[in-house]
């Protein structure tokens, strides 16, 4: 492996010529040969820094916002977007965040293959390493989830992923791998992560960080996807050994997603931005999916702006919010009903409902719920997590996941289609990724 002295000869020539590595379209900063656990604490907060804001671009592609064609200048930005225009589509549309992801894999990289030969040992370089695995594995998995087909085990091994680059190399040029090959390397990183890292928790305004409550909770996350139910199951378990705090809006009426709110578990991403905010409204599908006289999020997340409602949820820098303690309650009810657990499912989805709803509005669902069967379940389990994450970057990889539903946008006075299963579930990489790396 190159010495990283050469690392930084190559990127400060790089950047000075402006295309520092041609096989993955990233122009990674750096200047200082990192040799202190100070200079490599510098560097992964650099990589927290640098995770891209993703998750509300998906948004426009789902069932949650409804955008305006006359609604302001950053129109142009999202309107392919929105109307899954992703051949040829206008040159000033927003790009999902490929580089940006890769320029976080490659501090970790950096991390991973050099502190640990030049930090003395010590529970704060076990710490570091750690979050650097953690950061590479969800940094991948996002990759993966936008530009790979959902994973299903019986075709992943043959379904196209993304490049996989574990070392800084900038002479070699990396070919796409299987989404079979990306899923596994993350769960290799997981597993590291899981190992290294020392603090159960984060402290509030450092919960940007990786702790092993966030990486039990992302685990939990990536094996649901991976219809893993079990393992999911387990690892929302352990998340919830350590945090298990609901935030009960009967008694506390407050937005449970922000940084310092008891249920924060990584509060590193927004689901939300400002810019779109000022082009968008909750959709009719959104609005409609929640009880407006017993759910109490409904006044939180949204307030009426005419005919339309705005969203309120999400858009503020003190709601930044990548995984909280309502996310493990879905999950291990959803997983616990795969598993064939009616009951356990029953009583963990309740145990969750009972602090979003009325006194009333529970008392009803109690009895609802208590009649539903295995299929009507998993049909409240899955609305509960469209009402609960909203606009939080959930929604686009659930409908992936689940159903591939049919979606209509209307824009500009014409209706766009999105059909149930529709190829366009699965994102192209980047014109500019495809252009700097022929192997793609």
């Amino acid at each position: 492996m190159k010495k990283f002295s050469k690392y930084i000869l190559l990127f400060v020539a790089a950047i000075a010529i402006t295309s520092c590595d041609e096989y993955l379209d990233v122009q990674p900063k750096g200047k200082v040969i990192p040799e202190t656990l100070q200079d490599y604490r510098g560097l992964i907060t650099q990589a927290y820094i640098g995770y891209p804001r993703h998750k509300a671009i998906t948004a426009v592609r789902t069932d949650e916002l409804l955008v305006e064609a006359d609604a302001g200048s950053e129109i142009p930005l999202y309107q392919d977007i929105y109307t899954w225009k992703d051949a040829n589509a206008d040159p000033r549309t927003l790009d999902f965040p490929y580089s940006n992801l890769y320029n976080v894999i490659f501090y970790s990289n950096i991390i991973i293959n050099e502190a640990s030969g030049k930090l003395a040992n010590s529970p704060e370089k076990d710490q570091l390493i750690g979050e650097a695995y953690a950061l590479r594995a969800m940094a991948y998995f996002d990759l993966v989830n936008l530009f790979g087909k959902p994973y299903n085990a019986a075709t992943a091994g043959s379904d196209k992923g993304v490049p996989l680059a574990l070392k800084v190399d900038l002479e070699q040029s990396y070919p796409t791998q299987s989404v079979e090959t990306i899923y596994n390397q993350v769960v290799s990183d997981m597993q590291e992560a899981e190992n290294l890292l020392t603090l159960n928790t984060q402290t509030k305004g450092l919960n940007y960080r990786f702790s092993k409550v966030a990486i039990y909770s992302l685990e939990s996350r990536i094996y649901l996807y991976m219809q893993k139910w079990q393992n999911s199951l387990d690892a929302a378990n352990k998340a919830l050994a350590i945090n298990n705090n609901l935030v009960d809006l009967k008694a506390t009426p407050v937005l449970a997603t922000k940084f310092d709110s008891k249920e924060s578990i990584l509060a590193l991403e927004l689901g939300y931005d400002r810019a779109l905010k000022m082009i968008s409204y909750a959709s009719n599908d959104l609005i409609s999916a929640y009880n407006r006289t017993t759910d109490l999020r409904f006044s939180l997340y949204f307030a009426a702006d005419g005919s339309n409602f705005e969203i309120i949820k999400g858009s503020n820098e003190d709601q930044k919010c990548s995984i909280r303690t309502s996310e493990l309650y879905l999950t291990k009810a959803e997983t616990s009903l795969k598993l064939n657990n009616l009951a356990d499912a029953k009583t963990t989805i309740l145990t969750f409902v009972k602090n979003r709803y009325t006194a009333a509005g529970f008392t009803q669902l109690e009895s609802d719920i208590a009649a539903m069967n295995a299929t009507d379940l998993t049909t409240f389990i899955l609305a509960e997590r469209q009402r609960e994450l909203a606009v939080e970057g959930h929604r686009w990889n659930d409908l992936r996941r689940t159903t591939q539903k049919q979606i209509i946008h209307t824009y500009a006075g014409q209706n766009f289609t999105l059909s149930q299963n529709d190829p366009r579930y699965t994102m192209p990489l980047p014109r500019n990724a495809r252009l700097n790396n022929p192997n793609l």
